[in-house]
């Protein structure tokens, strides 16, 4: 058996404690959620709306707890701001919650104080104690406590717990009865007057964590992307602000509140795209709104075919008047004959023919556009100056950014730009184009970009959509995280809708608009069924309004307007279907029909959504929808409002039938009625 080393006695060879720690600390703060990458990127939520904090904190032994939830907004120039503090209540095993409200849009700090409470844990002790004398020594001992809480109180709090400890001293030397000392001990309202003056010196504190709080727009969001040049009614004609701000009424009255414009700057001519991204531009062809630069200006400059700075303004307001906001594309890279490409030659990677490096994405090629090289001596400079791009857009009154390709550009870079706008902007919110892999997305969204896009096109069977909106709405991103999904971009127009059917387009938006809520589409090419692709298995449009002038019939018999409308009004009018955390699939027995619910916070709003899947074929299945799950009797009859084809139907039990006709309607969206007869229950529904 190996010698066992017993600690030494001697005081000169005793084992010196660990420098600068505090032995009587005896809290443990074991975990404090949410939080992301231990407190590296904050967690994000709504200015105004609940913050919730759960805590791990226990300590040896049987004594009594205290933990507090901890919070203040970041602090600024002036320094330190005091921490307000909310006590925490325990849920069991050690597990502690509280919540707070951030007041208004910006940067928060959350932690957690623990610490073993003497009094309470005395008290705790007290109310257990039967023999009458082990009752006198602890009423004592109490006493003694009640008058340390004395000491750390001010004014009449200090003499009436004064006075409260002198009389409980008395009445245990005068040997009172147990019932009476209990009594006196116990007193609840003296107690909770001891309890807001403890002893803290003990006390265990955790890591700050950073929090940003959004504004609500952040969290729900309908957007509508058009082009600015297409947007006039004359075919051939260039489309300008003033052509827009005649489109404003039609695009609220679909329901949209973001409308979202590609770069408005000038564009270069040098390498000048054609039409359907031909490499040799024609006289007359426009170039992509992405290639940006030229002898007009650059990324602060606007298109003069587009109009002016001042009639910008004036359609910014225009749109704000309609409960529009204008969000506009911040792509940051030049055309060859972008001004800074001679005014700062060192911001760009020079091959050995004296040539730039062009920006390439195998086997696709943009001669048209030069990447900026954050790797250069200059970057500070360069940073500044893409800094000032968005300074310069905010300061026009646009506070939505829609970033090209983040995932191109540094990292460190973002952090900080994004940062430091909202520093001072604090309702700034960015949205991060990047299809790129997921933990790259995932990167981008903790550095600071407030919404993501995400992989829906591509996800498109009833096993990919539950998988993936499972993952979007309950997975390690929650926290940070923010889907804004896109049935379609002037990018991407997917083969499911190649063939130009409605009801394929129909499903698509309905799942867009209710599993998620921040979703957006490229609105004239779907709102008007835009479906030919440039070749077989291309996902890149014919005709690409990206490379020339379109002209947009909105008068077409064919368009979806109004039904674009109904669903934009129905995620309106109903909280269900403005957050994600409520989402749950249903189980069907229908592999082309896919069922989910959502609720709202306080449970009084309950949204179930059936979608088939199959545009050709009707469909038909039963659900699963247990009623006691959207707080139903299961006994009881209760009723479903169909809020698109305004039917309603019967449901009792745990299994409904379920048939959709693509050919009428592919989708149910259904309110949940849960008493027939009460109107007040009425009150979320259309």
């Amino acid at each position: 058996m190996p010698e066992i080393e017993t600690p030494s006695t001697d005081a000169a060879t005793a084992t010196t404690p660990i420098a600068g720690t505090e032995g009587r600390v005896r809290a443990v703060i074991d975990a404090v959620l949410p939080g992301v990458d231990g407190g590296r990127f904050p967690v994000k939520c709504v200015a105004g709306e609940r913050f919730t904090v759960t805590a791990h904190c226990f300590t040896d032994g049987h004594d009594v707890l205290r933990v507090m939830l901890r919070w203040c907004a970041d602090a600024d120039e002036a320094g330190e701001i005091p921490a307000r503090e909310v006590p925490m209540v325990m849920l069991g095993n050690d597990e502690w919650q509280a919540h707070f409200t951030p007041p208004a849009p910006g940067r928060y700090r959350y932690g957690i104080a623990a610490w073993v409470d003497p009094f309470e844990s005395w008290r705790h002790e007290l109310t257990r104690r039967v023999d009458a004398d082990d009752i006198r020594i602890a009423a004592q001992v109490g006493a003694i406590e009640i008058a340390a809480a004395a000491g750390r109180a001010e004014g009449d709090d200090r003499a009436t717990l004064a006075a409260w400890s002198r009389a409980l001293e008395q009445a245990a030397r005068q040997h009172a009865d147990a019932a009476t000392l209990k009594a006196l001990a116990l007193d609840e309202p003296l107690a909770e007057l001891a309890a807001r003056y403890p002893d803290r010196r003990f006390e265990a504190l955790s890591a700050e964590l950073p929090l940003v709080a959004d504004r609500e727009r952040a969290r729900f969001s309908t957007w509508y992307e058009l082009f600015p040049r297409s947007a006039s009614p004359v075919p051939g004609r260039h489309g300008t602000f003033q052509d827009v701000e005649a489109r404003l009424p039609a695009i609220a009255q679909m329901g949209f509140d973001v409308l979202y414009f590609p770069p408005i700057h000038p564009i270069g001519r040098v390498n000048r795209k054609g039409r359907n991204n031909a490499l040799v531009a024609q006289p007359g062809d426009v170039g992509s709104p992405w290639a940006i630069g030229a002898a007009e200006g650059g990324h602060k400059a606007i298109l003069p075919e587009l109009g002016t700075a001042q009639e910008f303004r004036r359609l910014v307001g225009a749109a704000t008047a309609l409960g529009l906001e204008i969000a506009l594309d911040i792509a940051f890279q030049c055309a060859p004959d972008h001004p800074y490409v001679k005014e700062h030659p060192d911001w760009f990677r020079w091959r050995p023919d004296g040539t730039v490096q062009y920006a390439e994405n195998p086997p696709k090629k943009y001669q048209d556009i030069y990447p900026f090289n954050f790797e250069c001596d200059d970057w500070r400079a360069l940073w500044a100056e893409l800094k000032s791009v968005l300074d310069h857009w905010v300061g026009e009154g646009v506070r939505i950014f829609r970033v090209d390709n983040p995932h191109t550009k540094a990292f460190a870079f973002w952090e900080w730009a994004i940062t430091e706008v909202r520093r001072a902007h604090p309702d700034v919110i960015f949205l991060a184009e990047a299809f790129t892999r997921p933990k790259v997305m995932h990167r981008l969204a903790k550095l600071g970009f407030t919404q993501s896009y995400t992989y829906f096109t591509w996800r498109n069977t009833k096993q990919e959509l539950t998988e993936y909106f499972t993952e979007l709405a309950h997975g390690p991103g929650v926290d940070y995280f923010r889907p804004n999904v896109w049935p379609n971009t002037p990018d991407i127009l997917h083969e499911q809708l190649h063939s130009g059917v409605p009801a394929m387009f129909m499903s698509r938006l309905v799942l867009a608009a209710t599993l998620s809520a921040n979703y957006g589409i490229y609105g004239p090419a779907y709102e008007l069924l835009e479906h030919l692709p440039r070749g077989a298995g291309s996902e890149e449009y014919l005709d690409s309004e990206k490379y020339q002038l379109r002209h947009w019939n909105h008068a077409s018999p064919y368009s979806l307007a109004a039904f674009i409308a109904r669903v934009n009004a129905i995620r309106h009018a109903h909280p269900a279907l403005q957050a994600n955390g409520s989402l749950r699939f249903l189980p069907v027995d229908n592999d082309q029909l896919i069922g989910y619910a959502k609720a709202s916070d306080d449970g009084l709003d309950v949204i179930v959504t059936v979608v088939n899947l199959d545009p050709y074929n009707v469909q038909s299945g039963w659900l699963e929808l247990d009623p006691a799950s959207v707080g139903v009797d299961p006994g009881q009859e209760f009723q479903v409002h169909d809020l698109l084809s305004d039917q309603r139907f019967a449901w009792q039990g745990g299994h409904h039938f379920i048939r959709l006709d693509p050919h009428i309607v592919p989708a149910h969206i259904l309110a949940v009625r849960r008493h027939l007869r009460d109107e007040r229950d009425f009150a979320y529904f259309l």
